[in-house]
């Protein structure tokens, strides 16, 4: 079986600020974005697996690893802006994509600065209603937040530039102060299996 058999299309996630992150150094912090998609295929599986194990190991294991991700570093910024867009391919859409901002440090283990998960249900959702031809800026789906989400205010996946897409404001958990606004866009590839 290829990675095209299962291959169902290319997440674009564009990470965008930070706004009032938590300090974790004397008076800000140099923040950066990881970005994790769990139990996708990677296009270069030998290479993904091969990080992790030798390559006895590699012919035993599941030809599923996390995507891991990461934008540069901000120097002494507490609203940072990144503008980054980080790519993963999608071969499950029930998988959360998980957010997580560090505080890069030269001498010690890097700070953790809050995490949030972003559902992708409701976007696949707008996907596969195979919309076409909307006047621009329509509204497709509203998302409230609520105590089962991240979002920091309502998230609108609308139809932007013939095409779908969900901008998301997320209130970082597990940290005192913080929020990252994301941008998500689907890319179709051809030959691959499709939403």
């Amino acid at each position: 079986m290829s990675l095209m058999d299962n291959l169902l299309g290319i997440l674009r996630v564009r990470v965008k600020r930070g706004v009032n992150l938590a300090v974790r150094d004397v008076s800000s912090s140099d923040p950066y974005v990881v970005l994790k998609l769990g139990r996708q295929v990677l296009i270069s599986l030998s290479l993904c697996l091969s990080r992790f194990f030798t390559n006895s190991e590699c012919k035993k294991k599941k030809p599923f690893c996390v995507q891991k991700l990461k934008t540069r570093v901000v120097k002494k910024n507490i609203n940072p802006q990144w503008e980054e867009d980080l790519t993963f391919t999608v071969t499950d859409p029930n998988h959360p994509l998980t957010l997580i901002v560090y505080d890069h440090d030269l001498f010690s283990k890097d700070d953790k600065m809050g995490d949030a998960a972003i559902d992708l249900k409701p976007y696949i959702e707008a996907l596969r209603m195979e919309l076409s031809g909307l006047p621009e800026g329509t509204i497709i789906t509203t998302i409230g937040p609520n105590r089962g989400n991240c979002l920091a205010e309502e998230s609108y996946i609308r139809w932007i530039n013939n095409r779908i897409v969900q901008n998301i404001c997320l209130r970082l958990r597990n940290v005192e102060r913080g929020e990252v606004e994301i941008e998500l866009q689907w890319i179709d590839l051809p030959g691959s299996k499709g939403l």
